[in-house]
């Protein structure tokens, strides 16, 4: 039997940031734009099932090592001194790009064209920026949807999404 793809997406951290309006008016903090980030891909990968690696980049900060970190699932890579979120994205896509299924969410132009050189996919900050607002309201409409007596979960979830929490279910 084949093996099935895993899913990944790369986020460009704080390109995401920049390109959002919502951080423009918390550039003072960076810490609380990168935890509210954080918090919706967390959100956003339980939801959608996929593997979410966000890429800060510290390549500027002198003597930075290379510092990964999980949250609720979701893994946080800051780059060591001299290296950009891109220039890490690029390397896991030379890893894992002809054998996985590679999204990248960044805006840089230069990034793009690599990740689709190398069999991924991309998606703008602005695309994804989208995507996190629509499932934040997918997952408010679920949740707040009254559940009336004798309903049951697959009358009222997506049934690819029931599938999934089965199986996560299932793993656990």
């Amino acid at each position: 039997m084949p093996r099935t793809k895993k899913e990944y997406l790369f986020i460009d951290g704080y390109n995401i940031i920049n390109q959002w309006s919502y951080y423009k008016d918390m550039s003072r903090n960076i810490e609380n734009s990168r935890i509210k980030l954080i918090e919706l891909l967390v959100e956003y990968q339980a939801y959608r099932g996929i593997k979410v690696i966000i890429v800060f980049d510290a390549h500027l900060v002198k003597g930075s090592l290379e510092k990964k970190e999980k949250v609720d699932g979701i893994e946080i890579v800051y780059t060591k001194e001299h290296e950009t979120a891109d220039s890490y994205i690029e390397k896991q896509l030379d890893k894992i790009g002809r054998y996985e299924r590679v999204q990248v969410a960044t805006s840089d132009n230069s990034i793009q064209q690599i990740v689709l050189a190398r069999g991924g996919t991309r998606i703008s900050a602005q695309e994804m920026i989208m995507e996190l607002e629509n499932t934040k309201k997918n997952i408010r409409t679920i949740t707040d949807t009254p559940r009336q007596k004798g309903t049951n979960i697959d009358q009222i979830i997506d049934p690819e999404i029931l599938i999934k929490l089965q199986k996560l279910i299932k793993n656990s």
